[in-house]
């Protein structure tokens, strides 16, 4: 019998694991969410044990300490759009994200939801524009989010989780403009806890 106690990991190894875990979000293996809660297992592990069980279902090879690439691989280099004049579009499941989204809502509604997608680079950045229409932007936590932008006879309501971003975070950089319309941004959790390896809310 092994009495040997079990080998403890350091800030070092948790952040190989981190750099792991962004790569793995890069090439679709895992949603937004998946990301954030695996991230955060992985900086709450105390053992080998418990830091190798965040990434056993994951086909790619331990990192080294290496900086993380800026874009991560996947993208067609193409920009999204999300239209809806004096109608809807709904973005939302499991969708592959490019690096430029522009949405255009004119009397009409867009809803992104990030909280399944997958990323194909380190920072996306969304250019929203509503006139006279609605865009909602749903992010999970983990995600860091910047804002900027105008509005004129409109607002934007950014309500994020910025406590749960890590260095390694994925940034959503949205420019929003209101001309007599509303942005909203906000930070939800799934609508259930998730285990690791499923994509079911």
């Amino acid at each position: 019998m092994n009495d040997q106690p079990e080998l403890r990991v350091g800030d070092v190894e948790r952040e190989q694991i981190a750099q792991l875990l962004n790569q793995a979000v890069g090439e679709g293996r895992l949603t937004l969410t998946e990301y954030n809660e695996r991230v955060g297992l992985a900086y709450a592990a105390r053992t080998r044990g418990e830091l190798d069980l965040v990434v056993a279902d994951l086909p790619v090879a331990r990192p080294s300490a290496a900086p993380l690439p800026a874009v991560y691989e996947g993208g067609t280099g193409k920009r999204q759009w999300a239209v809806a004049v004096m109608s809807g579009a709904v973005r939302n499941g499991r969708w592959r994200v490019e690096a430029d989204i522009s949405a255009f809502a004119m009397m009409g509604g867009i809803e992104l939801d990030f909280r399944k997608a997958v990323l194909t680079s380190k920072v996306t950045t969304i250019t929203a524009v509503a006139i006279m229409g609605g865009i909602q932007i749903t992010v999970p936590p983990g995600v860091r989010v910047e804002v900027g932008g105008f509005s004129f006879m409109g607002g934007k309501d950014v309500n994020v989780d910025e406590d749960s971003v890590t260095p390694d975070s994925p940034t959503i950089r949205i420019n929003g403009y209101a001309v007599m319309g509303g942005i909203e941004i906000v930070t939800k959790q799934p609508k259930q806890s998730k285990r690791i390896g499923s994509y079911d809310d």
